[in-house]
């Protein structure tokens, strides 16, 4: 009987001692890691971030994604420290809020461009727009800008030369087709397809809906953008051994060459 509990005990002991040391080993192994969370737009922007993952973890660096659906939101939250940084935005935006909600966010670096499109389901060429044709363009003060910039770039209409700073539909100063511009939440100018004779979509949004953007577009901006996708943090976390580590994995040579396989010129890095 002395026996049995003898070994009961002592079958207690090497069951405690395996999984306490297991217990350890795991400690061990996350002692050292830290976390950096990124608002990232689904695409590509977090597709880029997904790729760099394991890259991080070997320097002891766990991502920690949050996909962002609404850019004030995600840069306040960015600016009280819920996010270490975020990448999903360009600098002309980022100023916007900036000014708009009294942040400080600051640029990082710049990663990529995602050239600014037109697109349509009910034409397949821009010369085809009706006289007093819808068209939808993001509601935001920057991109609606672009979106003017974009028209005027190709003929379509004529903008104020004297202007500095954005557009908005009162610098307009021809507009031979009577085009009605609309503005919509970037996130829905995909839906407004259905309703309007074309849309000007941001790239991420149009990958988003499978659009190729050097295929399907009906007008796109050229490489030579100025609104580069950044990644943006608070000033006192700019230059962190985190922050900076993320930096250099997502301009490397590694990258590079994902973004040019992966999206066909619709998105160019800038590194």
């Amino acid at each position: 009987m002395k026996s049995k509990r003898f070994f009961i005990l002592m079958m207690f002991l090497v069951g405690f001692f395996i999984i306490t040391g297991c217990g350890a080993d795991v400690a061990s192994k996350n002692e050292g890691e830290k976390i950096l969370k990124v608002g990232a737009s689904s695409v590509p922007h977090a597709e880029i971030l997904e790729f760099i993952e394991a890259d991080l973890e070997e320097d002891g660096i766990k991502l920690e994604i949050v996909i962002s659906t609404d850019g004030i939101q995600t840069n306040q939250q960015t600016a009280d420290g819920d996010l270490d940084v975020n990448f999903f935005q360009h600098t002309p935006y980022l100023e916007q809020v900036n000014a708009d909600s009294g942040l400080d966010l600051v640029v990082v670096e710049g990663i990529h461009i995602e050239p600014f499109g037109v697109y349509s389901k009910e034409i397949d060429s821009i010369d085809d727009l009706s006289n007093g044709a819808q068209i939808a363009i993001p509601n935001d003060p920057s991109n609606f800008s672009r979106a003017l910039l974009l028209f005027a770039d190709n003929g379509i209409i004529q903008l104020d030369e004297t202007k500095t700073g954005n557009y908005v539909l009162e610098d307009i100063t021809e507009n031979n087709k009577n085009l009605e511009f609309v503005p919509v939440d970037s996130p829905l100018l995909v839906h407004s397809l259905d309703d309007v004779e074309a849309s000007a979509i941001n790239t991420n949004y149009a990958l988003e809906a499978d659009f190729k953007p050097l295929e399907d577009s009906l007008i796109i901006e050229g490489p030579d953008s100025p609104y580069v996708n950044v990644l943006v943090s608070r000033p006192d976390n700019k230059d962190s051994e985190l922050v900076q580590k993320l930096v250099d994995t997502l301009t490397s040579e590694k990258v590079k060459e994902f973004i040019l396989e992966n999206y066909e010129g619709a998105v160019v890095p800038v590194f």
